[in-house]
């Protein structure tokens, strides 16, 4: 059930970081999966032991975590557009 609900939050996570970063258009459903779970992976690594709390990879399902998930996903995307336009927008 934990996989479930980290492919649905994160694929919402992942369209709501897509519209913050204007990459939005550039996507499709899966592409948004692949980056609000990887996002969430890349939080629960990153910024959890910074400023504590848990991410939705750990099962815990709340604000922060969703937020937290939120955050890693626009910093992937940050990444991303980094690396293949030589720009954040």
């Amino acid at each position: 059930m934990n996989l479930i609900i980290l492919l649905v939050v994160g694929g919402i996570i992942g369209w709501v970081a897509s519209m913050i970063m204007r990459t939005d258009a550039q996507q499709g459903i899966l592409l948004n999966v692949v980056v609000g779970v990887v996002g969430a992976l890349l939080a629960g690594f990153l910024i959890t032991p910074l400023i504590g709390g848990a991410s939705i990879t750990d099962g815990t399902l709340n604000f922060t975590s969703i937020l937290i998930s939120l955050l890693g996903a626009v910093v992937l995307l940050a990444i991303v557009n980094l690396v293949r336009r030589g720009s954040v927008r």
